[in-house]
């Protein structure tokens, strides 16, 4: 037997900024004995509470199912100990596969050198066993497997997930610099939206907030547009467990009125985008695009607005924007009366420009950017 099949016990990658998010969301879903680390949470599941993570998490980056946990003081000793793996509980020659590793404080010191020593000991073990051998895909694999070696201590692992959940699928096109599909997800959850008040995004992009709040606003499984994970490839996947999985998530959809999703850009671009995106997901429109300019609106008054205003670095510019968002405080303070506004500053140099008191200011890292999501009450 496995590991994860002896104890049940799973490996979820988060951003370490939404694991307390992501914690609660787990549970909900099903989870046991969740304890957050570095890098992720560990946590115990039934195959049935597997799939659903998988399906319905929107803040997991990938869930990972421990084959093998090994001390590991060479690069001998890790092809010797994979290649007495039986590679084919998950795989045939003529399929494909890809492996990340992470290496930290080890004797083998670079990841891309402990990948390809876990790679010659896949492709012998098949070499000896069925005289082919299966490729490597790095896009598209049928199977994506992680290691990591911390300490002298390997993991060898089978990605449930299949690549990483934050590729919806619904984003068939992009504009500049959009936002990761897991934290706007995480903004929205950390932003107390309850579903009923009007959400707004004058900023809209390429529609992934409006995606988002939909998905969430619906119950629509996060990765319901996926057509194939990781857990697939296990050889104790139970496609009974997994329809039933599926059927159960899909009797908890529910419908939004109209109106109660919007956004708005000042490019014509950004809003084909948009709304080629949230078509994706609601061909009746239930998601409202326009072009505006944000200081050509209408008075958003009661409304829930949160949005990714651009900022200078985001864009790969140096421009000054203070007198933007000084612009932008103004319009919120005159014209947002009654309204709850979550602004996500990617650069936290610009919240003092906006001229607000706030409620809270959150942290959330993006590309590299250590940015805050600030919540503003406007009376």
């Amino acid at each position: 037997m496995y590991s994860y099949q002896k104890n049940s016990r799973y490996f979820a990658q988060v951003a370490d900024d939404t694991k307390e998010l992501a914690a609660t969301e787990l549970r909900n879903l099903g989870a046991k004995s969740v304890d957050l680390t570095y890098k992720g949470i560990y946590f115990n599941a039934k195959q049935k509470d597997l799939y659903r993570i998988n399906l319905q998490s929107s803040l997991v980056n990938r869930v990972l199912a421990p084959l093998l946990t090994f001390d590991c003081h060479s690069d001998r000793y890790l092809y010797k100990t994979a290649h007495q793996i039986r590679w084919l509980d998950f795989l045939t020659s003529y399929q494909t596969f890809a492996i990340f590793s992470t290496v930290s404080d080890s004797k083998i010191s670079h990841s891309k050198f402990a990948s390809l020593r876990l790679k010659d000991a896949i492709v012998d073990y098949f070499r000896s066993v069925t005289g082919l051998r299966p490729s490597v895909d790095t896009k598209k694999p049928d199977l994506w497997l992680n290691l990591r070696i911390h300490r002298n201590r390997a993991t060898i692992s089978v990605d449930t997930s299949g690549g990483s959940l934050h590729q919806r699928r619904y984003r068939k096109e992009s504009v500049e610099a959009p936002m990761i599909e897991t934290l706007a997800a995480a903004l929205l959850k950390a932003s107390g939206w309850d579903q009923s008040q009007p959400l707004y995004d004058p900023f809209c992009g390429s529609g992934t907030l409006l995606c988002e709040a939909y998905l969430q606003a619906t119950g629509t499984p996060a990765n319901g547009l996926r057509t194939l994970f990781g857990f697939e490839r296990l050889p104790d996947f139970d496609p009974r467990i997994w329809k039933e999985v599926q059927k159960e998530c899909h009797k908890k959809q529910r419908a939004v009125r109209n109106g109660l999703i919007a956004g708005s850009d000042i490019s014509q671009k950004a809003v084909a985008t948009s709304r080629r995106n949230t078509n994706i997901l609601t061909t009746d429109r239930r998601i409202s695009v326009q072009q505006k300019d944000v200081f050509h609106l209408d008075k958003l008054q009661g409304q829930f607005i949160i949005t990714n205003p651009p900022y200078g670095i985001r864009l790969g510019r140096s421009e000054d924007l203070s007198h933007f968002y000084q612009r932008l405080g103004d319009f919120l303070k005159k014209q947002c009366q009654g309204a709850t506004a979550c602004i996500y500053f990617g650069d936290r140099k610009y919240i003092k420009h906006i001229g607000l008191r706030s409620s809270w200011k959150k942290p959330f890292t993006n590309g590299g950017l250590d940015g805050r999501l600030v919540k503003y009450e406007l009376y």
